[in-house]
């Protein structure tokens, strides 16, 4: 078997054509069955709750927060949490084995899969401007629209990456579920998903600063707003380095996730 073995170094080609296969299958998998789309199906009525909260509060100059957060919580739900089970949905079906022996690198594969769910959940952004458009009569406006595509391909990337995360963390984690249902709120807090994390008490900053949806929540909101980006090459590397910290925390889990199923015989038994 030369799928998952430690001593197997694929190539730079069966990485990517390994990727690609985990893209296209997660796809045919997702095609017809909904499930896969419930964030995308909550998006447009959050967008309608908050910008029409906004509206009634006569402060339609927080409209675009109304439209940003649940295109950021979309995509979130999408990666972190739909994205984040698919080790454990092989699992549990009993092909986790047969994906492990197949000749591919395992790591790309499962990479591919979640990316295919990240950029899907971007579909997010699209229903939330235009409920957004379709309550207040005006898009909201992107004044750096180089800024705002750069910050979202970057968030793509690092929800992607901490998406392996929380799929290894399902499989060591028998109440992963339960630690998944507590997460969300704290990390949109923290996030700034709606609320910029300058206006929270102060000792909230530390931790929000290592959460890089602080980062990419900020930069979007910046980018929507005519004055100038400040510290934009900082603040892009920071949430590139968060990014890269997510992938390097996903291959350390990863390694020492199936060497553990292994070593116990748990491979298709939670």
């Amino acid at each position: 078997m030369r799928g998952a073995d430690a001593g197997w170094n694929p190539t730079f080609a069966e990485v990517v054509r390994a990727f690609a296969v985990g893209a296209s299958s997660q796809v045919r998998q997702m095609r017809g069955n909904p499930d896969w789309f419930l964030a995308m199906f909550t998006a447009p009525l959050l967008t309608a709750v908050f910008v029409t909260i906004f509206l009634a509060a006569d402060r339609g100059d927080l409209t675009a927060y109304g439209v940003l957060a649940p295109a950021l919580i979309c995509l979130f739900q999408m990666s972190l949490q739909t994205a984040g089970e698919l080790i454990s949905r092989e699992r549990e079906n009993g092909s986790l084995e047969a994906l492990l022996a197949a000749p591919v690198p395992f790591a790309a594969l499962l990479m591919g899969r979640i990316a295919a769910v990240t950029a899907i959940s971007m579909v997010g952004f699209a229903e939330s401007w235009l409920v957004g458009w379709v309550l207040t009569g005006t898009p909201v406006p992107i004044a750096h629209p180089e800024v705002f595509a750069v910050t979202v391909a970057l968030t793509a990337v690092a929800m992607t990456g901490w998406a392996g995360v929380m799929s290894c963390v399902f499989v060591l984690a028998r109440s992963a579920r339960t630690f998944q249902n507590s997460l969300s709120y704290p990390f949109y807090l923290l996030g700034g998903v709606l609320v910029p994390v300058a206006l929270l008490p102060a000792w909230a900053e530390v931790p929000s600063r290592l959460v890089f949806l602080s980062w990419s929540s900020d930069l979007l909101r910046d980018a929507l707003t005519a004055e100038p980006v400040l510290d934009l090459p900082l603040r892009l590397a920071a949430l590139a380095v968060l990014a890269g910290a997510g992938y390097a925390l996903t291959a350390v889990l990863l390694s020492r996730t199936l060497r553990r199923v292994r070593a116990t015989g748990r491979l298709t038994h939670a």
